[in-house]
């Protein structure tokens, strides 16, 4: 099912596409979304559920990647993949054609019952959605940006990366200010925790003046 089949089976819900990059701080405003009382979609939690053992897509990536790959208890080591993948533009992409159907597919049963519940208007936390994804599918994307330094030096402080890790990590993904020119919305996270803040409560009150959600 693709993305766009996914914002289908939701109508009349309104769609939320909330990305951004690396080390960003999206995560942190979907929180708040999410703390405002609208349901948020974390493709990320998605993304890790699909890969759980007997999960189809496990036995995918194991069989591209190798059990080299695997935790003692099965489970796949995350980080252990992400070094592999960051690595190498082929490799990302092989693992990208194997997960992303199944993210995809899960995402859309997850909008179709929030829809069946009534709700009008749901986020969808999605990483690559200029990347890999179909911002297209969404009735608004809102991208979370910080400025190349401020990113890095999170990153780097986040992940315990050395500087060249961390620029390999966000160069493999378009630049934030690239995805800002392409968004509904932007969000700067560059400032301080309440400055986020005041920007997500400024779209909750423009929403809400739509009456596309409640609160």
């Amino acid at each position: 099912m693709s993305e766009g089949e996914a914002r289908a089976v939701a109508s009349p819900m309104r769609v939320i596409g909330l990305t951004g990059g690396i080390a960003s701080g999206k995560s942190t405003v979907a929180a708040l979304f999410d703390g405002a009382g609208i349901p948020v979609v974390d493709a990320d939690k998605v993304a890790r559920e699909v890969v759980a053992p007997g999960r189809p897509a496990h036995a995918a990536v194991v069989q591209a990647f190798g059990t080299e790959i695997l935790r003692d208890d099965g489970s796949i080591d995350r980080p252990k993949l992400g070094r592999a993948v960051f690595a190498d533009a082929s490799a990302r992409a092989k693992l990208n054609a194997i997960t992303h159907p199944h993210i995809r597919a899960e995402i859309a049963v997850r909008l179709r019952n929030l829809s069946r519940q009534g709700t009008t208007l749901a986020v969808v936390d999605v990483p690559l959605l200029y990347e890999t994804g179909d911002p297209s599918a969404y009735d608004e994307v809102i991208v979370v940006y910080v400025d190349e330094q401020t990113q890095l030096e999170r990153l780097m402080a986040r992940d315990g990366l050395d500087r060249v890790e961390a620029e390999r990590r966000i160069t493999a993904q378009l630049p934030l200010s690239q995805k800002a020119t392409l968004a509904d919305r932007v969000i700067d996270n560059s400032g301080t925790m309440e400055q986020t803040r005041a920007q997500v409560r400024e779209i909750l009150s423009i929403w809400r003046a739509r009456a596309i959600c409640g609160g």
